[in-house]
């Protein structure tokens, strides 16, 4: 028990000053000491964030995390640790890795229709556009150049996407998006 920093004994309030325990503490039914290592980064008022923490990879092992860095790293591990339970709570299978590759697709797709714009610019600039003597085509030639540029993209756009996460899981709502 000692490697939470913390006593094993009725619940009281934290020694910190405050009129509460840490969430940590109320959760686990535990005293609040000064040198509590949760104090910090799991208020009172915040409950949510470390019985998912908790839930996902253990009290034991969130303390042993946070007592291996330096103090001023400690927020920021705090708050991957959140934001990673946070994603296995809505993902269990892939986590932050399934909203990253999902987000990476929607990139790719986006990226594709950029070009396909692109190119109907550039089609309808070549159509206003008086030919010039070194460059000069005939209609056919500027629409089978055209056509073979779109559609490409097109069987691109609509190729089936060779990932291995879930399309279901991609399709669920996450809070960063």
């Amino acid at each position: 028990m000692a490697a939470y920093g913390m006593q094993s004994s009725p619940l009281l309030p934290c020694q910190m000053g405050g009129n509460s325990p840490c969430a940590s503490c109320k959760l686990l039914r535990r005293r609040c000491t000064k040198d509590c290592i949760f104090a910090p980064f799991f208020p009172s008022d915040e409950p949510h964030k470390f019985a998912m923490v908790h839930k996902v990879f253990g009290a034991s092992n969130v303390s042993k995390m946070l007592q291996e860095l330096p103090p001023h790293q400690r927020a920021d591990a705090v708050s991957s640790l959140v934001y990673e339970a946070n994603a296995r709570m809505r993902d269990p299978v892939y986590g932050c890795v399934g909203a990253i590759s999902y987000l990476q697709n929607q990139v790719s797709q986006l990226q594709m229709q950029l070009a396909v714009a692109q190119a109907e610019i550039l089609c309808i600039q070549m159509q206003q556009e008086p030919a010039l003597p070194e460059l000069q085509m005939d209609a056919d030639d500027k629409s089978f150049v055209v056509h073979n540029e779109l559609s490409s993209m097109a069987q691109f756009m609509n190729h089936p996407s060779t990932s291995n996460v879930p399309q279901e899981a991609l399709k669920r709502e996450y809070p960063w998006t």
